[in-house]
């Protein structure tokens, strides 16, 4: 593939597991050759990137995110032959790659660590954070407040106490020890040698400690990003580096640096209020949230969601929006779990194609670029008789044939069991019944995704919110000095009317991009009157 610096301005992400994708081999479990064997879905679908989750060999106790092995692939996944192969032939396609890369912490079953536990004086020792008390950086918060009472565990082997910030059986990479900074890099030259083109990287706000401090986003972390920046653009220009900081806008900004360290990064804190604007039928949630944005370099990007793999996060709210939140979208105790929401897109939007689509269309027209979790591009439902995060990592849904055309196992063989009540079952929710149907999920999200990449001033160009008197409506325009495109959006269940102040485009017929029709041309004084049906939206060029 050719090299372009800022390829990941104008991109279009989908996240896919391995493991859910498509099974090859009938093993019930999912694979590279199943996902290659699909690499045709997804760039008929329009996307341009690939975010895989974690592969590497692991314990899988927690969904790969515990690594035992950073440079080997699970065997269940198939062989790195294999993945070489996947990743050629996504590069034909003009598809990127990415990978998480999680330096945050490994398995407690990797290399280092059983001979870090097993001998206090072997250089590995050093490869992780160890006590002889669990009362240090007693200000640093527990993330799995579910699961873990306190962020150090007693190990009886190395008769000391060892750091993690997430479960248990993860122990935290001591990133104080420069061998252990030079082990990432390496493992990190590993792949972007095979072609990987660039890293989510997991957890990231949490490398270092520091008594004293919450220890999270400090200094010394983005001293360590600058240092793995310097090396992939010397070495590996045009591939990128995706800071997960699940954090404050104010603390997400300093990942970015100078334009020397991640070129993009989550913006956790619009996501919840995304959903939040659309319960409460007002927009202040977003402009709010959006105003606190700050300037990020011109060759960084943010990187916007609706949902993920993990729970529906509202670390990023206020304790009275975590309540609302809560009381709108989790009903049923089963759906919460640690601070969030563990529910897939369609069920939290009751399965609302409106909802849906509002969602979609504010997500690929806000600043930054859209990541789509897989299934969402059909509107898969979830499983919270499932345990953990699991209910949202089922099996994707491709036909109505046995185990929705996932696997030819037996269904007892499988992962985890697909889908199968009477609404968001794959008997009727698949990708088969959606790609020839004009009228389906699959096929809007399919042409929204083809315009969003005709409009490069969604990935470049600057936003300002419109005052519109009629609180329930949304108005912003994306401009980058040649051109205009003006989104407005009706947040309510009802019809909505919008009063704008277009005065600077007197004469103009907007243009409909979403519909391919004009619209009545903008008076001389200005004022413009939109109706907006339930949940409707526009993208208008000017």
């Amino acid at each position: 593939m050719t090299v372009e610096q800022d390829w990941y301005k104008t991109g279009v992400f989908y996240e896919a597991s391995v493991k859910a994708f498509n099974d090859s081999n009938g093993d019930g479990i999912g694979d590279f050759e199943g996902l290659r064997q699909k690499l045709d879905y997804i760039q008929e679908l329009g996307i341009t990137c690939i975010w895989l989750l974690p592969f590497y060999a692991s314990p899988l106790r927690d969904d790969g995110y515990d690594i035992a092995d950073y440079k080997s692939v699970h065997p269940q996944y198939d062989t790195l032959e294999d993945f070489k192969r996947l990743l050629a032939e996504a590069h034909q396609r003009n598809i990127r790659v990415l990978t998480d890369m999680v330096i945050n912490h490994t398995s407690d079953q990797h290399a280092w660590f059983q001979e870090a536990r097993r001998d206090p004086t072997s250089p590995k020792r050093d490869y992780y954070v160890w006590s002889d008390t669990d009362q240090k950086y007693s200000e640093a918060r527990i993330i799995f407040t579910d699961s873990e009472a306190s962020n150090w565990t007693w190990d009886e082997e190395a008769k000391a106490y060892y750091w993690h910030r997430f479960f248990y059986h993860q122990p935290d990479l001591n990133f104080e020890s420069q061998a252990l900074q030079e082990e990432m890099l390496e493992a990190m030259r590993f792949w972007l040698d095979m072609g990987m083109d660039g890293f989510r990287l997991d957890a990231v706000p949490y490398l270092f400690e520091q008594e004293g401090t919450n220890c999270e986003n400090l200094p010394q972390t983005h001293d360590y990003l600058k240092k793995v920046r310097q090396m992939m653009d010397t070495e590996y220009p045009g591939r990128i580096l995706l800071a997960e900081a699940n954090q404050w806008p104010e603390d997400v900004r300093p990942y970015f640096g100078d334009g020397d360290e991640c070129h993009m990064a989550f913006n956790f804190p619009i996501m919840p209020r995304l959903f939040m604007a659309l319960r409460r039928e007002e927009r202040r949630p977003i402009t709010e949230i959006m105003s606190q944005l700050p300037e990020i370099p011109v060759n960084c990007q943010w990187a916007t969601f609706l949902r993920n793999h993990d729970e529906l996060t509202l670390e990023m709210v206020t304790d009275e929006e975590r309540v609302y939140m809560y009381l709108e979208y989790a009903k049923d105790p089963r759906q919460k779990i640690n601070v969030g929401i563990r529910r897939r897109l369609a069920p939290l939007l009751e399965n609302d194609r409106r909802q849906i689509e509002l969602l979609n269309g504010l997500l690929f027209s806000l600043p930054g670029s859209p990541f789509i979790y897989y299934g969402d591009e059909i509107g898969m439902g979830d499983n919270i008789a499932l345990p953990d995060r699991d209910g949202v990592r089922t099996p994707m849904q491709w036909s109505a044939e046995a185990n929705g055309g996932f696997s030819q196992a037996a269904p007892s063989d499988l992962y985890h069991p697909l889908i199968s009540d009477p609404v968001y079952g794959y008997q009727t929710l698949n990708v088969a019944s959606q790609f020839q149907s004009e009228g389906s999920l699959f096929t809007w999200m399919k042409r929204l995704i083809a315009l969003r990449k005709q409009l490069p001033i969604l990935g470049h160009g600057s936003l300002s919110f419109l005052d519109c008197p009629n609180p329930k409506i949304l108005a912003y325009l994306r401009s980058d000095g040649a051109e205009n495109l003006l989104v407005v959006a009706n947040l309510a269940s009802s019809d909505q009317e919008a009063e704008l102040d277009l005065s600077v485009y007197a004469g103009a017929a907007p243009l409909d991009l979403l519909a391919n029709a004009r619209l009545p041309q903008i008076e001389n004084n200005g004022n413009y009157h939109l109706k907006l049906s339930p949940y409707g939206f526009h993208w208008l060029k000017l």
